[in-house]
């Protein structure tokens, strides 16, 4: 399975559906590094897992989610993932975030992630 079609089962059959967690622990590496554009970079699997976790738990509501596109950049092994939500958070706050996700890959595992979003 390439890459494109790796980010493509994590978004479709564990994201969507509600199993971010899921597809989390078997996509992504133990030494991953995941970051928000201008925030520092988080360090480790469980670390992430953590993070994850939090903002999970921090979802009052998904008004609504979708993927607008997937790319993939075989020579450097980084897909691309384009997508929205609105959602609303336990303290009442309701966003609509749109977002681009940047992964790269390594013996089919996500190894850096960085998220791009307004």
């Amino acid at each position: 399975m390439s890459n494109l079609q790796k980010v493509k089962d994590l978004h479709q059959n564990y994201v969507n559906a509600g199993k971010l967690l899921e597809g989390f622990d078997q996509y992504y590496a133990d030494s991953v590094v995941m970051q928000e554009l201008g925030e520092e970079p988080r360090i480790g699997k469980e670390v992430n897992r953590i993070h994850e976790t939090h903002f999970l738990q921090s979802i009052k509501e998904v008004h609504g989610a979708a993927v607008v596109s997937f790319a993939e950049d075989s020579e450097t092994y980084k897909t691309m993932v384009e997508s929205w939500i609105d959602l609303t958070f336990t303290n009442g706050f309701r966003m609509n975030m749109q977002q681009v996700a940047v992964q790269t890959w390594e013996n089919g595992l996500i190894i850096h992630e960085i998220f791009y979003h307004k």
